[in-house]
């Protein structure tokens, strides 16, 4: 299938912001407002997660809107010292930006059904701009797409099962609980600030968010994350369908070429398929 891709720029909060529009051929069946990852301070509209996966997704029939959200400061994994900070921004920047590009979506195709999603920190983003919709009386996303995201302030304890599995990684303390803690006060700046609900939605109030899937990837400690934040919606009344990649360790969405990788964007659009179908033919 051939895919229309148009790269624009919409107004945002904090100055323009720019967007990848891709459009399917035929027509369109959903529309999905995508965000990548790079732990709040890497990634860009060209990295596979964003560009393969969004092509991907309209291969199958899916608008994508892909958000290239400002980053927080660059971070030293191993000693947690900052880098450049000039055009560096803090939460609630990047927060607000993927905020704002899903309103600009729904207001640009108001007939499109739109979800709202994104892999590892554009999870995170994603899924604090699905509660800011909710509490503020803005149309609200049709459902939630969470790739290997992390939805916690803290990463929760992990299961004796996956930390088995991670200890197996090359270096697991470089994603692990202490690396996750730096990473996050990175985007946030403010210990304050952790505890608020549109930058680490686990453990705050998740009722009436709409069906949320969380695809986690297997040998990945922030599967804790994600099946945590699993149980609290399911907990909360939410709709959830909840799978565990076998195999893959995180962002293997970045990875075109894994077998894997196609695997997941397949289970992705396939749901939001199913969603959309199931809305149509009962007359949503």
């Amino acid at each position: 299938m051939i895919v229309s891709i148009e790269n624009l720029w919409i107004d945002g909060p904090y100055g323009r912001i720019p967007v990848r529009v891709y459009t399917p051929a035929d027509e369109s069946r959903a529309g999905l407002v995508w965000a990548h990852g790079g732990a709040f301070f890497g990634g860009d509209l060209d990295m596979p997660e964003s560009d393969w996966v969004a092509r991907q997704l309209a291969d199958r029939g899916i608008t994508v809107v892909a958000v290239d959200y400002r980053l927080a400061p660059t971070l030293d994994w191993a000693t947690g010292a900052t880098g450049d900070q000039a055009g560096r921004f803090h939460y609630p920047v990047a927060s607000e930006e993927v905020t704002t590009a899903f309103t600009w979506a729904v207001s640009v195709h108001p007939a499109q059904r739109w979800a709202i999603g994104g892999a590892s920190a554009g999870g995170t983003l994603t899924a604090g701009a699905a509660l800011r919709l909710r509490d503020n009386d803005r149309p609200p996303p049709a459902a939630v797409l969470l790739a290997y995201p992390l939805l916690h302030a803290a990463l929760p304890e992990l299961p004796a099962e996956l930390a088995a599995k991670v200890a197996t990684l090359p270096n697991p303390e470089l994603i692990g609980a202490e690396a996750v803690s730096r990473m996050n006060l990175n985007y946030v700046r403010s210990p304050e600030t952790l505890t608020a609900s549109y930058a680490f939605p686990g453990g705050h109030d998740l009722t009436g968010l709409p069906p949320t899937f969380i695809l986690n990837a297997d040998i990945d400690p922030l599967r804790a994350s994600g099946q945590q934040y699993g149980a609290e919606l399911a907990a909360a009344g939410v709709d959830l369908a909840m799978i565990r990649e076998t195999g893959t360790s995180h962002g293997h969405l970045n990875e075109p070429d894994n077998p894997a990788a196609t695997r997941s964007v397949s289970r992705m659009a396939r749901w939001l398929l199913s969603l959309s179908d199931a809305t149509d033919t009962d007359g949503g």
